[in-house]
């Protein structure tokens, strides 16, 4: 059980490790464009269609694998104004809503991901079942997210019911 947290760790490093090519992979190509199509007037259609999934790609994996809870941004105009219990009534009635929908859509997102595998993009010609396959590991992560505010709103053990919490995702404490 010691080694969990170590492993969560590096597979968390390799999260954002991953990200960070992604995204460096992403400038790269815009810089390649906008060499491409205003100083040698020769546009290119790969490099669009690339910035489209890439941005996708990074969006969603970036959001299932690498942010944690306390970097998600919130408006909680509303729900910094009402007592501790009625937040940790809202925090378990929007977690089940959240996990009840995303759970309720997986088999038609399944269905949906498997059938794209008959198309591909334009230029690249990459399989759209690829382009689309983040989709799956970002609704599953959004459930097991959504069960875990759920399990802490029960328990009331999640920091933002900590005394003092009041500025958790601030930097200037």
């Amino acid at each position: 059980m010691e080694k969990l947290p170590a492993i969560w760790d590096w597979l968390g490093r390799r999260a954002e490790e991953i990200l960070a090519l992604i995204l460096a992979s992403l400038f790269v190509t815009f810089l390649i464009q906008i060499v491409f199509r205003y100083f040698l007037n020769l546009p290119l259609g790969w490099t669009i269609e690339y910035v489209s999934i890439a941005w996708l790609w990074g969006i969603l994996f970036g959001y299932a694998f690498v942010i944690r809870d306390s970097e998600i941004i919130r408006l909680d105009i509303v729900y910094g104004a009402v007592p501790l219990i009625v937040q940790r009534a809202m925090d378990t009635f929007t977690g089940l809503t959240c996990a009840a929908i995303f759970l309720w859509s997986l088999p038609y997102v399944w269905d949906y991901v498997t059938f794209m595998a008959i198309e591909k993009t334009a230029y690249m010609r990459i399989r759209f079942d690829y382009v689309f396959a983040i989709y799956v590991p970002f609704a599953i992560s959004i459930v097991i997210r959504s069960l875990i505010d759920v399990w802490r709103a029960i328990r009331g053990t999640h920091p933002r019911y900590s005394a003092g919490a009041g500025a958790e995702g601030h930097d200037y404490d």
